[in-house]
């Protein structure tokens, strides 16, 4: 490849040919996986699973789906498992045994080693007359026709197709587990990602200051409640519960075409039956609320729907929901 456009069309070959293999092997999914998933679930062990070489690598991969997923897993390495990290397979435990030829000599021997056991075994193998394949319990078919390495050497298409077959079987036992998405944020409690699972409206505003006024309050007190409570908007309260609301840019329009403020009341420029959410809301939802309204600040309201703070997009922006 010597040009920009040589790469280019490399790139998109190879892309294409994975596709068309991944395609492929949706047809062999038969008898075999359902079982493996029944045989999975109705276990009351954990699932090991084990590869050597670039199937080693898939392994470990799919063993983090799995485990974030709801289904407990542990990688163990086919080499090392021969050398006695065999210790790791329990008794109820069933193991997922994953190689493109079927044949590697520590397959070989392995294998017999797990079935005495008692052990499941189940192959994600892309040869399933081979000896991996049949001497499984379940045999996973991932056979692709070549590899996208122009020598047909370098593990490519097959590890792609290993690694779909491992999130099929996880997508198909989170939703036969009953898996939900407040399940998925207990095992991802951290990061962006878990915080727009769990983190909620009443976390965003406990830190942060409650601006306030009534109606009846001078326009220089909004200007100094919105000013000292540094969030750019102050509620207008009446008997605990919201009535109006009054930001910064309100003030600043208000100024553009009357000079004469001392005539104002903060009941004369604030918006009325303003928008509001609820603590319990989750913060996810506070940002699509933001967004949809073109709004940098939302009040938030408690389940006796009085004031409780304000959500502002800055809340977001810190805790990386934004």
């Amino acid at each position: 490849m010597k040009n920009k456009l040589t790469i280019i069309a490399k790139a998109k070959q190879t892309i294409l040919e994975e596709s068309k293999a991944i395609a492929n092997i949706a047809e062999l999914v038969d008898q075999n996986f359902e079982n493996a998933i029944h045989c999975i679930n109705n276990s009351k062990g954990r699932v090991i699973i084990t590869g050597i070489g670039k199937s080693a690598n898939i392994a470990t991969k799919i063993v983090a789906t799995f485990n974030s997923t709801g289904t407990p897993a542990i990688f163990m390495h086919a080499a090392d498992a021969i050398h006695g990290d065999l210790g790791n397979v329990l008794e109820d435990d069933v193991v997922i045994c994953i190689s493109k030829s079927g044949n590697t000599p520590e397959i070989k021997v392995l294998v017999p080693l797990i079935k005495n056991y008692g052990n499941k075994v189940i192959a994600i193998t892309g040869n399933t007359s081979s000896f991996l394949g049949t001497n499984a319990d379940y045999t996973l078919d991932t056979y692709v026709e070549k590899e996208a390495c122009p020598n047909n050497l370098a593990p490519t298409t097959s590890t792609t197709a290993q690694l779909v077959m491992g999130d099929a079987l996880a997508v198909c036992l989170l939703e036969l587990k009953g898996f939900t998405s407040k399940d998925f944020a207990k095992y991802h409690p951290g990061g962006a990602l878990g915080k727009r699972l769990y983190l909620r409206v009443s976390d965003l505003i406990k830190n942060n200051e409650l601006p306030q006024v009534s109606e009846e309050d001078t326009i220089v007190k909004v200007i100094v409640e919105i000013s000292e409570k540094r969030l750019g908007v102050t509620a207008v309260i009446k008997n605990k519960a919201i009535v109006g609301i009054i930001t910064d840019g309100d003030i600043r329009r208000m100024l553009s075409k009357n000079t004469d403020i001392e005539r104002f009341k903060a009941k004369d420029i604030m918006s009325k039956n303003p928008k509001t959410i609820g603590t319990d809301a989750m913060a996810i939802e506070a940002l699509e609320t933001l967004e949809s309204n073109s709004i940098t600040q939302i009040l938030a309201v408690d389940t006796q729907n009085n004031y409780a703070g304000v959500v502002h997009l800055h809340d977001l922006i810190k805790e990386g929901i934004f």
